[in-house]
């Protein structure tokens, strides 16, 4: 039929069953043969095995294919399509008769469903995306477990209405599958069809077809969730969907019956029962559309149920329960009797049907889950190549669970965790051995567990488990049973209506009988504790509709009308009207102290002042800094990776978008940071004034009206290119839910899944100008397997104290989760963290009296009955204190005083989390109805925060407000909490989480007593502490308080009650007492710091509680006289007198402590029968302590005066809030794992995350955070409802994305003020990016007056006329300011006396830093190594298509007669570049460099080769040309040493390298410059040469080079309008240009080839106008020249210099009658590079071990001397000594202008003071005329022949100038004096000869100094 059901049935068993039948039926003509079908079910035998995957019954033929996979296995069995029918619909999507099928286009449509059928998807193949819609009979569908499906098919099409398709075959062809291999229903029926809230039909969860299969697949996926055996799936990825129908659950089947994995439709069982009808759903496992079916089934957990399912919306995803044999019957009224829901785990084996009253029990498959999680240990370690190791059995685990369950104590709830712990401990100490070297035992945390190193059988089992549990006094009762898990649990729910288990909180049923394996369950049955797990199953969103259920059905008015029957005075309604009442007209008297009364300092208008109250400067504190500073460089780490994912110097400024939960207040907190914080202004995005409309453009709230804004941002970014955007997701924990999941609730709550389709969506991954910063306190959720972020883009907050040392000095203490849980240990005098014991026995005594109310529930209204009952008591009605708590009453107490401590009225805050909305509401209803009642509506603000609304604060308060902040604005209102400073009030804070509001410092008490303590996830836990996180002070100690402890101390005795007295207590009203007997050491051990608001007044039962009392501690109203209390002792002022004689045995001198509420209420229990006490407020501890700890020399006169100090505000700078909360919650925090961390810490850390195994290590107390993270990254993984779910599934291991940062650090610590300094310096860094630091310095010696008058006149002419040019005289002088240290040339046009030019600098200006400008980059400047941008990709050769460039070495010689051998030079050429060059066929020798022609013109071309000497710049070197050439073809050759090529080479791959013989390692510019030079003369005969053959002429060649500095950075021009033809009136104005445009308007300059040598000005700001009103000039060029090197061909570098090697050329090039031409119209900006260049010579000495410093005079010696010798060449030492020591050589010449010193063939720089006069001693050379002038000295260096006696005596000298003559070798110094016939006119002496500070093998260079005669 085409339709075997391959995954259960074997075709033997078919043949089998059909021949019993045909058999029968012909033998018999009475016997109805049963129908062959109907015995084709799987019997419960086959069914257990093949799901225990015991010898599969399946058959394997069939194709495995993954979720959703429609490929056929093999291409061998083709499947051959018959054709359709003439004229009917073939289209894809429709049926033949062409109705669409299609689920998108009929969701909405009726569909008439016959009975007995059900809606499912079909997939097509050719429809990938659709699912088809067909009617399918039911009973052809499989049930829960992928089995009892009847083989066949039956359905019809919903399109055309056609009925009665038998075949699956003839269905496939009528609606069109078009299938290639065999149709089989079990491949493309896929998933059930189910109607949203809406009506619409949509995708539910997956058909399971393979039970067996798909189970074994589960179990190793399958990880074991956290915590009270928590909310899985159900609190993260439904939390967000109160009213949405789950997929699959079927809101007719009871609640507990769906979710408990009762199947109430898994096939006709033996009787028809109450649990199964055929018209009901299939309830089977729903999941996510992405998950598929094996991820979403261990996502599930049983939930249990809820009353009256009609009301409740549906329940969360569940999970398959295997059931067999009999059902079990649950008693009708279970929960009446037992006062619990049992909560049953499902263990090993099978588990029952069960039927009945199904609401009163809750199934749970965690312990399953755990089970299975565990049996995986072994694969985890064969994983690290350990041998195949046995996993542990079933019977230790088991063994094991009852022995932990015997160690609980009465008030602790199981987890999870431990429980895996356990089993993983077992397992590591039976397999030591093996395992010992893969990973150490971890410390154990638990007691030791019986050793199990000889296995347990299943026989021994229940025997051990009922001795292991005869020790806990029944706690854990242990039931076995023969033949089924039924009988137990028959057994167990019959024990529990005969109350024979009332003190069994565990019962464990065991039956070890079937086939050697065990089945079990563990049902828990302690109230508590079925209580806490049962609620712990409930998603966020069902605890909600869970608790909205209860108010709106009005069950809560039973606790209502419980609490009236306690009170023995009556309701409480009834005792506020009469106190009401009675107080009408006038106000109680304990308040008619009125605040604004007090004696107090007034300011100048009479309004009081409270000196403790100031409002906080701001400012950027040194960790925010920090931070900031470290976010910045991870930025510039991404930039500078390799990987070109942000190019951060194509942006020119910084924009910003943060996104926050919907909030309201910390939507106006994040503005008010924006707005305040100066940032829109520092990246220049506003100017003043910045109003708060401006700020609120950069705040987005991730509400239903995001998704508009976030895409003009996203337009914003796409428009700006050259902005950087960041993309701050602030609290970035918060919905982290997927869009896929968002896609299924769309329609019901459009928020959810907005982070992921906003933050995460194509625009932001792919936009290169995007950066997106993820900033949380909990970031566990980001830190999975799965994670988009990078662990190196990881920023945790810093730590304060590194081994000790304070690394970041802070007046404010931090204090977050840590120091909270620090305090409460031994040794430290404040316990801040705290629970309240007599609330939480109420609270469980009122469990077990009302069963069917949620714990929120009975917690809200006992603790709103406690608040009631204590503003009661301490408004004047005593008898209430009875009927609250010790810890409200104090709470209260000091709320309600803490205004009348302070003359302004501040008052401290007190925080009541509600997590729930409507409890929330009935809390603030209930506190405000008792506020009127009690007259207190102006003592004390009550405030409901709702995430979603804003605070409303009364007109009263606001005013109070306006006036403490000094507001003028009449419609100011407070927006955030934080205005709510110094107001006293009582804060509700609900909303199911925390969206990172911050509180003011005057919150007191953080009550988190209603936290939904039962869903323990570390994120959740360390959210609600979050809120208390607070900084203090530096200079309040909080640690150890040494002088209060006296009164603390000892006040803690006295204020514990009697036991007798507690005994007669009633137990859910017990006086605070029962935490001693709990937890002694935890309470007992540490003390408050200060009396009333602390555990002092918290163990007193009452304290003051009379008005009267209250009226006279805070002082007597004005106009009334005070009275002064009655005499008593000293130190025991105003208690009465039979205290006294108590407090002095107890006391000794009493201290009393700092505290703000200044009412110290003394521990009293005297005060519990109601007597009246007078006490004095107590005074500061600071002035008290000064008085030898005693009080009694304050008399109370002067207590007034000081109580200004005593406002609550000034308290709250020096400790942080006290938190209040559940004894459970407050266990985790305070009991460590062997880690020693806190227990907390272990939980599962998200909701929206699980763990990847059990087998897994503990937290470290040592860990960082960034061993945190990866901690979590190698741990946990995201649910499939998770945003980064689908991450890895992107192909790529490293599916990190590249822009995407997490900052961390714990709440309230400051994150928000650090991502915004990190703007502002993110701005900065860019700008300073887009700067460079340019040489803006004068041109120097312009004053010096000129004789010739001479100028260029053609001011309009763009190239200079030549005949015009060459009759201007040439400037000796040097303008460029680098060398305003250097020797002045003169000339015959100066007339210098010499008072003309003295220093230019003081000796000590020398070294100081020359003048820069900053300037913004233009989009021709030339680049170094750091600049990434995708135009110059290819040019720097880091294109990602190619591999590192390849290059090329080439040698290159020629021979040059002057350095007397032939030199050696290589090319290094990258194959991009190899078209530049001339080769040699075959063989491939480099032959020469092309030249272009004279008389080429391509204006995409720029002719002149550019040479860049460089040395020590192969990072900042500015050699990418490619914008500065605005993209024109050029040739561009560096010039590196040998010993620096391979750096050059890695940082500039596609750069053409001329490599410098390695005998110029050490050698100065002027040997680059030489062999430039050198080289390309050679080159230009060569390039003759080739090109004579070709036709071209010598002289066409084109004959310049470029030799630029590796520092020029940008090119100007100046523009000049002359007002007229000739005149000399003009204006002009400078702009950037590029390289190419300079180059190319010089390089067509008519006989352009005339010239030898043209160069430009040096930018400066300080240009005038007459130095480009000269468009041309013949002087001095530097920096950046264009050489003519033929017609230079016998003018040389100096190859030996260091320094002004240009201005020596210069002037030889002058001196040979060539042109020199500086264009003045085009100037050069340098940019000044710290590193390399001349700056890399350092002189050192040779001896190594000498680290004195070398001064100039010490470069030269006296030949032959003991000196000690310099490592640095000969040639550097001179020209060093000669500029700062050339005076002992030239004395005379020193500040004597018009006596200048003569040089003769070269320029040395003598230094500033001393002038020279360069003359050639060439044949026709050029020189000055000297007749007249007196020289005053003679340099000689190295002269050659052309240098003879005859030249040297035509000039003159001063009697008395000195010689020096500098030659290689003392031999050829004695040569040179003879040839040159010196000794005439000059005398030595032998004392006058020199040598520079060299060894002889270094070759120093030596002189010889003479006088004159």
């Amino acid at each position: 039929m085409g339709n075997s059901y391959a995954g259960q049935l074997k075709s033997t068993r078919f043949e089998e069953v059909l021949h019993n039948s045909i058999e029968a039926s012909l033998r018999s003509n009475t016997l109805v043969p049963r129908p062959i079908f109907s015995q084709l079910y799987l019997e419960a035998e086959q069914q257990l095995s093949s799901l225990e995957g015991g010898g599969r019954a399946d058959n394997e033929e069939e194709e495995d294919e993954g979720e959703g996979g429609l490929e056929p296995s093999s291409p061998s069995n083709a499947y051959q399509l018959p054709p359709p029918p003439e004229g009917c619909c073939t289209t894809d999507g429709f049926c033949q008769a062409g109705k669409d099928l299609r689920l998108v286009s009929i969701s909405q449509e009726p569909i008439e469903v016959p009975s007995g059928f059900l809606l499912v998807g079909a997939k097509s193949p050719s429809l990938p995306d659709h699912l088809l819609v067909c009617a399918v009979d039911k009973r052809f569908l499989p049930d829960d477990n992928g089995h009892n499906a009847l083989l066949g098919f039956s359905g019809n099409c919903v399109g055309c209405g056609k009925k009665g398709f038998c075949y699956f075959t003839e269905f496939s062809n009528h609606i069109n599958l078009k299938l290639s291999t065999q149709p089989k229903k079990q491949k493309h029926l896929k998933y059930y069809l189910v109607r949203n809230a809406q009506g619409a039909l949509t995708k539910g969860p997956l058909i399971c077809w393979k039970g067996s299969e798909f189970r074994s697949r589960q179990n190793s996926t399958n990880t074991c969730p956290s915590s009270l055996f928590p909310p899985l799936e159900s609190s993260g990825s439904l939390a967000a969907f109160p009213s949405d129908p789950v997929p699959g659950t079927n809101p007719n089947i009871p609640v507990g019956a769906q979710q408990a994995g009762i199947l109430p439709n898994s096939g006709p069982p033996k009787k028809r029962h109450k649990g199964w009808s055929p018209e009901s759903k299939s309830t089977t496992d729903g999941g996510f559309p992405q998950g598929g079916g094996n991820r979403t089934k261990q996502e599930g957990t049983g939930v249990p149920c809820v009353p009256q399912p009609g009301l409740v919306g549906p329940a969360s995803v569940t999970f398959p329960v295997v059931a067999s044999g009999e059902p079990v019957s649950v008693p009708d009224n279970l929960l009446k009797i037992c006062k619990a829901k049992p909560v049953i785990f499902k263990g090993h084996g099978n588990f029952p049907y069960l039927c009945g009253n199904l609401n009163d029990v809750v199934i749970s498959p965690l312990l399953y889950t755990c089970y299975q999680n565990s049996q995986s240990l072994s694969r985890a370690y064969e994983q690290h190549g350990a041998s195949t190791m046995q996993p542990i059995s079933e019977e230790t685990q088991l063994f094991l669970t009852v022995y932990y369950l015997v160690q609980l104590a009465a008030d602790q709830v199981p987890l999870m965790e431990d429980l895996e712990q356990i089993f993983l401990r077992s397992w590591r100490e039976s397999h030591l051995t093996e395992i010992r070297q893969y990973q150490q035992a971890p410390p154990q945390p638990f007691p030791p567990a019986p050793n199990t190193a000889a296995p347990v059988t299943s026989a021994q089992l229940p025997w051990l488990a009922g001795l292991a549990a005869s020790s806990c006094n029944d706690s854990v009762h242990v039931i076995e049973c023969t033949y089924s898990l039924a009988e137990g649990l028959s057994e167990m729910f019959r024990l529990l209506i005969e109350g024979k288990l009332s003190k069994t909180n565990y019962v464990v049923i065991i039956c070890a009988c079937r086939n050697a394996a065990i089945d079990s369950c563990i049902a828990v049955t302690g109230k508590y504790q079925a209580r806490i797990l049962s609620e712990s199953l409930l998603s966020p969103a069902e605890y909600q509709r869970e608790v909205h259920y209860e108010l709106v059905t009005g069950k809560v008015d039973s606790l209502g009308a419980f609490f009236s029957s306690l009170c023995p005075e009556g309701d409480i309604d009834i005792l506020l009207d009469k106190f009401h009442q009675e107080n009408q007209g006038h106000v109680s008297s304990s308040f008619t102290a009125s605040s604004t009364k007090k004696t107090a300092a007034l300011d100048a208008s009479g309004v009081p002042v409270c000196t403790s109250y100031r409002l906080e400067p701001r400012g950027i504190r040194p960790f925010q800094l920090a931070v900031a500073q470290k976010l910045l460089s991870h930025v510039c780490s991404i930039a500078d990776s390799s990987t070109q994912n942000l190019d951060l110097g194509s942006f020119e400024k910084v924009d910003f978008l943060i996104c926050i939960p919907p909030s309201e207040v910390t939507y106006q907190q994040t503005v008010f940071h924006v707005w305040h914080s100066g940032v829109l202004l520092e990246l220049g995005l506003e100017k003043e004034p910045v109003t708060k409309q401006r700020a609120e453009q950069h705040v987005l709230k991730l509400d239903t009206e995001a998704q508009a804004r976030f895409k003009a941002f996203l337009q914003n970014s796409f428009q700006n290119p050259h902005t950087l955007f960041v993309l701050i997701h602030d609290h970035a924990h918060w919905d982290l839910v997927s869009s896929a999941v968002h896609n299924i609730y769309s329609q019901s709550d459009p928020s959810v899944g907005l982070v992921d389709r906003l933050l995460n969506c194509r625009e932001v991954k792919e936009a290169p100008n995007i950066v997106t910063l993820h900033v949380t306190s909990f970031p566990y959720a980001l830190q999975t397997q799965h994670t988009l972020i990078s662990p190196y883009n990881e920023i945790h907050w810093p730590v304060s104290y590194s081994n000790g040392v304070d690394l970041y000095h802070e007046n404010k203490k931090y204090f977050g989760l840590s120091e909270f849980i620090d305090s409460t240990l031994s040794g430290h005098s404040l316990p801040l963290l705290r629970y309240d014991s007599s609330f939480e026995a109420m609270v469980t005594a009122l469990g077990k009296r009302f069963p069917r109310l949620h714990s929120a529930v009975i917690r809200t209204f006992v603790l709103v009955q406690h608040y009631a009952a204590a503003m009661m008591a301490v408004s004047g009605l005593p008898q209430m204190k009875n009927h609250t708590s010790v810890e409200t009453l104090e709470i209260t107490q000091n709320l309600l005083n803490s205004p009348k401590q302070c003359p302004c009225g501040h008052g401290l805050m007190v925080l009541l989390r509600v997590p729930c909305s409507p409890l929330a509401a009935v809390a603030y209803e209930r506190l405000a109805h008792v506020r009127a009642r009690l007259a207190l509506e102006e003592h004390f603000e009550i405030i409901l925060g709702h995430p979603s609304s804003s605070i409303t604060v009364g007109k009263h308060f606001v005013k109070q407000l306006k006036m403490w902040q000094k507001i003028e604005d009449a419609e100011w209102r407070p927006q955030t909490y934080l205005e709510l400073e110094g107001l006293p009030c009582i804060l509700i804070f609900s909303g199911m989480d925390p969206h990172g509001e911050s509180l003011p410092r005057s919150l007191r008490y953080c009550d988190l007593r209603l936290i939904n303590s039962s869903c323990l996830v570390r994120t959740a836990l360390e959210q609600e502490l979050g809120l208390a996180a607070y900084f203090v002070s530096n200079d309040a100690p909080l640690e150890k308080g040494a002088k209060i402890e006296v009164l603390e101390s000892d006040g803690e005795k006295l204020s514990s009650t009697d036991e007798d007295e507690e005994a007669g207590v009633e137990g859910c009203f017990d006086a605070g007492s029962t935490s001693e007997k709990r937890s002694p050491v935890k309470r007992e051990r540490s003390h408050s710091h200060d009396s009333a608001s602390s555990s002092l007044s918290s163990k007193a039962s009452g304290s003051v509680l009379y008005g009267e009392s209250l009226a006279q501690l805070s002082g007597p109203p004005q106009g009334e006289p005070a009275r002064s209390p009655p005499p008593c002792g000293p130190a025991e002022e105003g208690r009465t007198p039979g205290e006294i004689p108590r407090l002095r045995v107890s006391q000794g001198p009493m201290v009393v402590s700092r505290h703000s509420p200044g009412l110290a209420p003394q521990p009293d229990s005297s005060l519990r029968t109601g007597q009246r006490s007078l006490q004095v407020p107590a005074a500061p501890s600071s002035q008290l302590s000064s008085s030898s700890g005693s009080s009694s020399a304050m008399p109370t006169a002067n207590v007034l005066v000081l109580q200004a100090s005593q406002c609550s505000m000034a308290k709250a700078c020096r400790q942080p809030p006290i938190v209040f909360l559940p004894k459970l919650v407050y266990d985790m925090l305070v009991s460590t794992d062997s880690s020693g961390l806190p227990k907390s810490a272990s939980l599962l850390p998200s909701p929206s995350v699980m763990w990847t195994s059990s087998f897994r290590p503990l937290l470290s107390k040592m860990m960082t955070s960034t061993e945190q993270s990866l901690y979590y990254r190698q741990w946990t993984v995201p649910r499939p409802s998770h945003m980064d779910y689908g991450n890895r599934a992107e192909g790529r291991v490293d599916s990190f994305h590249p822009r995407r940062l997490l900052l961390s650090g714990p709440p309230q610590i400051g994150k928000t003020g650090a991502y915004l300094q990190f703007l502002s310096i993110l701005s900065r860094m860019l700008i300073r990016l887009t700067e460079v630091d340019v040489y803006d310095e004068e041109e120097i010696n312009t004053s010096l007056p000129e004789e010739s008058d001479w100028h260029y006149l053609q001011l309009t002419d763009p190239w200079p006329d030549l005949e015009l040019f060459k009759k201007m005289p040439f400037d000796y002088i040097i303008h460029d300011p680098k060398y305003e240290d250097a020797s002045l040339i003169c000339s015959h046009h100066q007339s210098i006396k010499s008072e003309d030019r003295g220093t230019s600098r003081k000796p000590e200006d020398l070294y100081v830093r020359r003048q820069t400008a900053r300037m913004r980059l233009s989009k021709y400047a030339a680049y170094n190594t750091y600049h990434h941008c995708e135009q110059c990709h290819q040019y720097m050769g880091f294109h990602p298509h190619y591999q590192l460039y390849e290059s090329t070495l080439h040698a290159f010689a020629f021979s040059y007669s002057m350095l007397g051998e032939e030199i050696q030079l290589h090319f290094i050429i990258p194959k991009s570049k190899e078209h530049h060059f001339v080769f040699s066929q075959p063989g491939g020798q480099l032959e020469s460099m092309r030249l272009p022609l004279v008389t080429d013109k391509n204006h995409e071309h720029i002719k002149s080769p550019t040479f860049t000497p460089t040395t020590g710049r192969h990072e900042h070197g500015l050699f990418n040309l490619y914008h500065a050439m605005d993209g024109a073809n050029h040739l561009h050759v560096l010039v590196v040493k040998e010993y620096e090529m391979a750096i050059y080479k890695k940082y500039w791959p596609n750069h053409i390298m001329l490599v410098l013989p390695s005998i110029f390692n050490s050698a100065g510019v002027g040997a680059a410059h030489f062999l430039i030079k050198e080289l390309c003369y050679h080159n230009l005969e060569l390039e003759r040469n080739r090109q004579e053959e070709l036709g071209v002429k010598p002289q066409d060649i084109w004959p310049f080079i470029v030799i630029s500095d590796d520092s020029c950075v940008m090119w100007n021009v100046a523009d000049v309008d002359c007002a007229g033809e000739r005149s000399r009136e003009f204006s002009w104005s400078e702009r950037n240009v590029s390289l190419k445009y300079v180059m190319q308007h010089i390089e067509a300059s008519p006989n352009i080839t005339h010239y030898a040598l043209i160069g430009m000005r040096k930018w400066t700001s300080k240009t005038r106008g007459h130095e480009v009103q000269e468009p041309f000039s013949r002087c001095h060029v530097h920096d950046f020249i264009i050489l003519n090197v033929d017609l230079t061909q016998n003018v040389q570098y100096n190859q030996n210099r260091f320094t002004c090697d240009d201005v020596d050329f210069n002037l030889r090039v002058h001196s040979a009658g060539l042109l020199l031409c500086r264009f003045n119209r085009f100037s050069v900006m340098k940019k000044q590079i710290a590193v390399g260049g001349h700056r890399s010579f350092h002189i050192t000495s040779k001896v190594s071990d000498s680290s004195v410093a070398i001064v100039p005079s010490q470069y030269i010696c006296a030949p032959d001397s003991k000196h000690t010798f310099l490592a640095a060449p000969a040639q550097l030492l001179l020209e060093k000594f000669l500029q700062y020591h050339s005076h002992r050589f030239f004395p005379l010449s020193l500040k004597n202008h018009s006596h200048p010193v003569l040089s003769v063939d070269c320029y040395l720089n003598l230094g500033p003071q001393i002038s020279v006069c360069y003359v050639s001693s060439r044949p026709h050379s050029l020189n000055i005329s000297c007749s007249g002038v007196a020289f005053s000295g003679l340099l000689l260096y190295l002269c050659d022949s052309f240098v003879g006696a005859s030249f040297l005596k035509k000039f003159h000298f001063l009697k008395g100038a000195t010689l020096c003559v500098i030659c290689q070798d003392r031999n050829s110094l004695r040569q040179t004096v003879v040839r040159l016939e010196l000794e005439d006119e000059w005398q030595f002496r032998l004392r006058d000869e020199f040598q520079t500070a060299n060894a002889k093998e270094d070759r120093p260079l030596f002189f010889l100094t003479g006088r004159h005669i």
